[in-house]
């Protein structure tokens, strides 16, 4: 008898994105009240610039992509697609979403980011700024919360636009946002002569 992620239970991309539709209505589905049983690993892919794969090829339908963006969970580390009745793992090469462009409003500052989806997040204590560094070459890598533990890549036009609006506060050079500061780089690494 086949076991839990034997290939031919695992459901297509067209049966999620049916299942999906169905449980959608308005605004985000309740993925993190969904608990259906994994049904095993679909092949595909969220790369590190956003595009969504399918069996190898790009998705170009923006409005699939951004269904089955709607319906992403992360638990343990791991991505899924969760419909009512059906999990099934995808590969994440960095995080699902990349933030493409940010408005700021004042008093206080403000800074709310929009996804390659769609998606609208604040930055503030509940959705984080975070900034790390690759070891090897020392290029940051900065992300935003966007909902549910899932985060957007800040795309570098962007980046370069917060740390125009960067200040020092303490030891650290950061940005502001809804009276939240978020560190980016100590200041001694900022500041020069």
């Amino acid at each position: 008898m086949a076991g839990a992620n034997h290939t031919s239970a695992t459901p297509s991309a067209d049966q999620i994105a049916q299942a999906a539709a169905k449980a959608g209505g308005k605004g985000l589905p309740p993925v993190e009240k969904w608990n259906p049983p994994f049904c095993g690993d679909l092949d595909m892919r969220i790369a590190r610039d956003g595009t969504w794969y399918y069996l190898g090829s790009p998705i170009g339908r923006k409005r699939l992509v951004k269904l089955f963006s709607s319906i992403l969970k992360m638990e343990d580390g791991k991505y899924f697609l969760v419909t009512p009745v059906e999990k099934v793992g995808i590969t994440v090469e960095d995080a699902p979403f990349v933030a493409i462009d940010f408005t700021v409003t004042d008093a206080p500052q403000t800074l709310t980011f929009e996804t390659h989806v769609g998606d609208l997040t604040t930055a503030n204590a509940d959705n984080p700024i975070r900034v790390t560094y690759d070891p090897e070459t020392g290029e940051p890598s900065p992300y935003v919360h966007v909902r549910r533990g899932l985060e957007a890549l800040i795309d570098r036009k962007s980046f370069y636009r917060l740390v125009d609006l960067g200040e020092v506060e303490g030891d650290w050079f950061g940005i502001r946002s809804a009276g939240t500061f978020f560190p980016i780089a100590p200041a001694t690494d900022v500041l020069c002569d």
